[in-house]
C-alpha cells in the first residue's frame, strides 16, 4: 500500500502553466470519493470561460486521461472544441495536480471517484466520455451509470478485457513484477517517461516535460504503481469484478461510439481493438497505421476527427437530423438499408439452373487443366462451408482468403458468403509490407490461404486463426469432407440481411495507403447485376477472366469462366498464346483483361498460330478495366480479336462500373476537341455530377451536371460501396454530399452526358494562375511526332507550384522497359527543341521539359504512372539533389511532402 499525506502534496496546476494550456482552464473542485471523504480534484474545464462569455453549454465532453499521464492529454481537445460543448478534462485522484489519497485507488473506487465529481459539477446536457488507457474502463464504468445523460462514447487506445487467446502486453507484464514494479513506478520516473518515449514521431522536450511534471518525487507516483498492480490479469484479483462488469455493459451501450486508434501501440494493440469491436458493433473507428500509445500526440489530427465526429454524430443528431452512419448507410446488424428494393441484384452463390455446365476451367503451363461443373462447384461450396463452420467460421466473421485465382479461390470465396461471413480481400501486387498491412487493418478472425501466404500473414502479425489451402493439394478436399462429416445444417441464403457487411476489399494504394473498402451483400448484388445488364452477360456464356476484381463473379451470373495460364495479380503476364488457349478452353465469348494485359498480348502476338487466331476470332467483347486504356491499344486488340467490340468500363474500387463505352467509336476529331480521356455516358441507375474546382484546386461543397464544368467526379448508385474501413474521417470526407461517393479523381460532362477523366485530384498542378489537370496536357504532348509517352508533374509549394513535363521519346523506349518499368538510363533536360514544341502544344507556362526512358508505374496495375514518385524525381533532377540528400531532407521533416488521397 502506499503512503503519503495529501496535505505534504500540492493541488493545482503550477505556474506558469506548460506549453498548449490556457491558465483559465485550470481549477481545483472539492467534490467526495468513493468513501464520502472530500477531496480535491484538478480539472481543466472550459465551463468557467462559457459561463463569464455568457455562452450556452448545450453538451459536455467529459476526458478520463489513464496512466501515467493527466489531463495535459486533452489540451488540444479544449482548446478546439466548438461552441455550446464544454469539456470538463479531469486528473483523476492521485494522478496529476489532483490530490493525493495516500492509499491506492480500486478500479471500483475510481469510477465511484468520478460519478463523486460530476455529481458536484452538474454536468450540463447530453454528455459524451473521452477516455485513453486505463481511463477507459473507469470512463465507461461512469457512462454505464448515467445512461439517461450519456450521448456517445469516444475511446481512444485503451481495453476492458484480455482476450483468453494471447497474453497480456510484454510491457504491463514487465512493469508488474515486483522486482520492477517499485524501482521502475515509483523510485524512479522511468514507467512515467517511457511512456511519451513511445510517441512517433518523437515528442518535443517541452511536452515530455510537462507530461511528466506531476510526477517529479516518489511520493507524487504513488498513484502511478498503484495503477499498475490494479490492473486485473488474474482471476482472483480484486478489481476483476469491476472489470468484467464493464466488459458486460459496453454491449448494453447502445449509443454511438467512435474508437480512435494508433496501431503501433505495443500496450493496446490491435487485438484489444477488436475486442471493443465485438462488444460495440455499433463503433465507428478511425485507425492510424503510423501512431502508437499516445495517438492524439502522435496525431493530432485526430482531435478535429474527434470534433468532426462528434458534430456529426451528436450535435446534428440532437437537431432531429439523420447524421453519421445512420443517414446513408446500414448498421453493422444489417437490420436496414436505404436502397430502393427495386434495384436489381444477383445474389452472392453459385448460380445452379444448368448444373452440368463448366463453372471454372484453370489453366497451367504446359497444358495443364483442372475444372469443376456448376453441381460439383455448388456441391464443393456447402461442402467447404461446413468445412469451415467446424473451424470456428461465424456469421459476420471477417476471413481473409489469400489463395491465387481458380477453382480453389471460387470455393473458398463463395463458402465464405454461403455462411454468411465477410470476404476480406488484398491484391498481392500490393507488395509483402503493404499487403500485411491492409490485412492487419481489416482484423481477420481467420486466414485462409496458402503456405506462403500464412507464413506473410505471420510475419506481418495479420490476426486471425489460420486455415491452409494449398492449389490442388489435399487441404480443401479434406476440409470439404469435414465439413460432410459434420453434416451441420447451412443457413438459407435468402435470411442473411442484406445490409451485412459481405466484403472488404483493398484499393490499389496508387495514390496513399491502400484502404479497405467494405461492400454489404447488397451492394455486392447489385454490382454484380449491373455488370449483367451493361454487358449482356448471360448464363451460357463464358469468360476469360484475366482481370483479377471480376474473377469471382462468373458463378453468381452462370457463367464459364477460364482462368488463363498467367499471374492474375501481375496483369503484364498474360501472352497471346495463353489467352488464345483460354478462349479456346470454353469457347469464351467475353474476356476481361487489364490494360497491361492487353498490351502483353498485342507485343507477343507474333507468336500465335493459325488456329489461335481462330481461337481469338471467336469472342463478341473485350472489357478492360483498371487504368486509362489507350485507344490505338484497343484497335490492335481488335485486330487480333476482329469479332469483338472493345468496352472500357470506368470506375474504382469504391464503384465499378460507373460509366462505359467503345472509345475506338469515337470521331477523332470529337477527341480533339475534349480535354482528357472519354469513358463513356453514365450506366443506367448510375448518377455522376461534378463538383466544380475553385482556382486553388479545391472542390466545391455543391454538385453540378453542367457540360465543360472541369472538378472532381462524384458518383452515386446502388453498387457503390458501403464505407471505407475503419476510416472514419476518410469515409466522411469522400460520402459529400451524404449518399454520393467522390471518387478523387477530376474531369468534366459534355454536351452529350459523357464523361471525361482528366486525372487524379492529388496530382494537379496548383500553379499561381489556378489548376492544371494531368491528362489535358499530356494529351496533347503525345500528339507530337516521335514523343511515346508524356506525363505532367509538379514541382514546389502546392498554390504555387510549377508545371514540368517528362517526356519519353521513341527512341529511347524499347519493349521491356515500356512492359516491366525497367530503368535503362537517366533523365536528362529535353533538347531545345523539343522542349520548345512541347512548350507549343501545351500553350501555357512550363517551368521545365525532362526526358527519361521509362515511366515509373504502380506495381500492381503496370499501367498507372506513379506521379508521386515521378514528381520527387523531378524535383531531385532540377534542384541537384541526391536520393540521399532527399532522404535526409525528410528525415529532418524539411522535404516537401507529395498530396496524396
Amino acid at each position: 500500500m502506499s503512503s503519503g499525506l495529501a496535505a505534504q502534496e500540492p493541488v493545482g496546476l503550477p505556474r506558469p502553466a506548460p506549453p498548449g494550456v490556457d491558465p483559465a482552464w485550470s481549477r481545483v473542485v472539492p467534490a467526495p470519493d468513493a468513501e464520502g471523504v472530500p477531496r480535491r480534484w484538478h480539472l481543466l474545464d472550459t465551463g468557467p470561460a462559457m459561463a463569464a462569455r455568457g455562452e450556452r453549454v448545450e453538451a459536455t465532453l467529459l476526458c478520463v486521461h489513464g496512466n501515467p499521464t493527466w489531463s495535459y492529454l486533452w489540451r488540444r481537445v479544449l482548446a478546439q472544441a466548438p461552441p455550446g460543448w464544454r469539456v470538463v478534462a479531469v486528473d483523476q485522484l492521485g494522478m496529476g495536480w489532483s490530490e493525493r489519497p495516500g492509499a491506492p485507488r480500486t478500479l471500483a473506487q475510481r469510477i465511484e471517484d468520478l460519478t463523486g465529481l460530476t455529481s458536484v459539477l452538474g454536468l450540463q446536457g447530453p454528455v459524451v466520455t473521452l477516455a485513453h488507457d486505463w481511463g477507459g474502463p473507469v470512463s465507461l464504468g461512469w457512462a454505464q451509470r448515467h445512461r439517461d445523460q450519456l450521448a456517445a462514447v469516444v475511446l481512444t487506445n485503451t481495453a476492458v478485457h484480455q482476450p483468453g487467446d494471447s497474453a497480456p502486453p510484454a510491457v504491463i507484464r514487465l512493469a508488474r513484477t515486483p522486482a520492477l514494479l517499485s524501482g521502475a513506478c515509483e523510485r524512479t520516473p522511468a514507467f512515467v517517461r517511457a511512456t511519451t518515449a513511445l510517441s512517433l514521431p518523437p515528442l518535443g522536450r517541452a511536452v515530455r516535460d510537462a507530461f511528466a511534471a506531476p510526477y517529479a518525487t516518489a511520493a507524487r507516483r504513488a498513484a502511478v504503481a498503484d495503477f499498475v498492480r490494479d490492473i486485473p490479469f488474474e482471476d482472483d484479483h480484486r478489481s476483476r469484478p469491476t472489470l468484467d462488469a464493464v466488459a458486460r455493459g459496453c454491449g448494453e451501450l447502445d449509443v454511438p461510439a467512435l474508437l480512435v486508434w494508433g496501431t503501433r501501440d505495443p500496450v493496446f494493440g490491435q487485438r484489444y481493438l477488436e475486442d471493443l469491436l465485438r462488444r460495440m458493433p455499433q463503433a465507428d473507428v478511425q485507425r492510424y497505421p503510423d501512431a502508437s500509445h499516445l495517438v492524439l500526440e502522435d496525431r493530432p489530427d485526430g482531435v478535429g476527427v474527434v470534433w468532426d465526429w462528434l458534430t456529426t454524430t451528436v450535435t446534428a443528431g440532437r437537431d432531429g437530423r439523420r447524421t453519421g452512419r445512420d443517414a446513408t448507410h446500414t448498421g453493422r446488424d444489417g437490420t436496414h438499408s436505404v436502397d430502393d428494393d427495386e434495384v436489381p441484384r444477383v445474389p452472392v452463390t453459385v448460380d445452379t439452373s444448368r448444373p452440368d455446365a463448366l463453372s471454372v476451367v484453370e489453366l497451367g503451363p504446359g497444358g495443364a487443366r483442372r475444372q469443376v461443373t456448376v453441381g460439383e462447384l455448388a456441391a464443393g461450396v456447402d461442402d467447404v462451408a461446413r468445412g469451415l463452420a467446424a473451424r470456428g467460421v461465424r456469421r459476420g466473421d471477417r476471413v481473409a482468403v489469400l489463395v491465387p485465382p481458380g477453382i480453389d479461390l471460387t470455393t473458398v470465396v463463395y463458402a465464405v458468403w454461403r455462411l454468411g461471413a465477410v470476404l476480406v480481400v488484398a491484391d498481392a501486387g500490393l507488395g509483402l509490407g503493404r499487403l500485411g498491412a491492409a490485412l492487419r487493418s481489416a482484423g481477420p478472425r481467420h486466414v485462409v490461404g496458402v503456405r506462403a501466404a500464412l507464413a506473410l500473414a505471420a510475419t506481418t502479425r495479420v490476426p486471425g486463426r489460420r486455415i491452409l489451402v494449398e492449389p490442388g493439394g489435399d487441404q480443401l478436399p479434406a476440409l470439404a469432407r469435414a465439413g460432410r462429416a459434420d453434416g451441420r445444417e447451412l443457413p438459407d441464403p435468402s435470411t442473411i440481411p442484406g445490409g451485412q457487411d459481405g466484403a472488404v476489399l483493398f484499393t490499389s494504394g496508387a495514390t496513399g495507403p491502400p484502404k479497405g473498402v467494405v461492400y454489404t451483400r447488397d451492394r455486392l448484388g447489385a454490382q454484380v447485376a449491373l455488370l449483367r445488364d451493361t454487358f449482356g452477360f448471360s448464363p451460357g456464356e463464358s469468360l476469360v477472366a484475366a482481370f483479377a476484381p471480376f474473377a469471382l463473379y462468373g458463378p453468381a451470373l452462370g457463367l464459364t469462366s477460364a482462368v488463363p495460364d498467367m499471374d492474375v495479380t501481375a496483369p503484364h503476364t498474360l501472352t497471346a498464346r495463353a489467352l488464345a488457349d483460354a478462349v479456346r478452353a470454353v469457347g469464351a465469348t467475353m474476356v476481361f483483361a487489364a490494360p497491361a494485359a492487353l498490351r502483353n498480348v498485342v507485343a507477343t502476338a507474333g507468336d500465335l498460330g493459325p488456329d489461335d487466331r481462330v481461337a481469338l476470332a471467336g469472342p463478341r467483347l473485350v472489357l478492360s478495366a483498371g487504368a486509362p486504356v489507350p485507344v490505338e491499344l484497343l484497335r490492335k486488340v481488335r485486330a487480333l480479336l476482329p469479332s469483338a467490340a472493345t468496352q472500357t468500363p470506368y470506375g474504382m474500387t469504391e464503384a465499378l462500373p460507373v460509366a462505359s463505352h467503345d472509345p475506338t467509336l469515337l470521331d477523332p476529331t470529337d477527341v480533339r476537341r475534349q480535354e482528357g480521356v472519354c469513358v463513356g455516358p453514365a450506366l443506367p441507375r448510375v448518377e455522376v455530377r461534378i463538383a466544380p474546382l475553385d482556382p486553388e484546386g479545391v472542390p466545391s461543397e455543391q454538385l453540378t451536371s453542367q457540360a465543360g464544368v472541369v472538378g472532381e467526379i462524384v458518383v452515386r448508385g446502388a453498387h457503390v460501396k458501403e464505407r471505407y474501413d475503419r476510416l472514419w474521417a476518410v469515409q466522411h470526407a469522400a460520402d459529400r454530399p451524404p449518399g454520393w461517393h467522390r471518387t478523387g479523381d477530376v474531369g468534366h460532362l459534355d454536351d452529350e452526358g459523357r464523361l471525361w477523366v482528366e486525372g487524379r485530384l492529388a496530382h494537379l498542378v496548383r500553379t499561381a494562375s489556378g489548376p492544371v489537370t494531368p491528362y489535358a496536357v499530356e494529351d496533347r504532348v503525345r500528339t507530337l511526332p516521335g514523343v511515346l509517352d508524356a506525363a505532367a508533374v509538379e514541382v514546389g509549394p502546392a498554390g504555387t507550384g510549377q508545371l514540368v513535363l517528362v517526356v519519353v521519346p521513341e527512341e529511347r523506349a524499347t519493349g521491356p522497359a515500356r512492359l516491366t518499368g525497367a530503368r535503362r538510363g537517366a533523365g536528362v533536360l529535353a533538347p531545345p527543341a523539343l522542349a520548345a514544341r512541347v512548350r507549343e502544344v501545351v500553350g501555357r507556362p512550363v517551368a521545365a521539359v525532362l526526358v527519361r526512358d521509362w515511366l515509373p508505374v504502380d506495381v500492381r496495375h503496370a499501367s498507372k504512372v506513379d506521379r508521386s514518385a515521378l514528381a520527387d524525381w523531378a524535383d531531385a533532377r532540377l534542384h541537384g539533389r541526391s536520393v540521399r540528400e532527399r532522404v535526409a531532407r525528410a528525415v529532418r521533416g524539411s522535404a516537401p511532402r507529395r498530396r496524396s488521397r
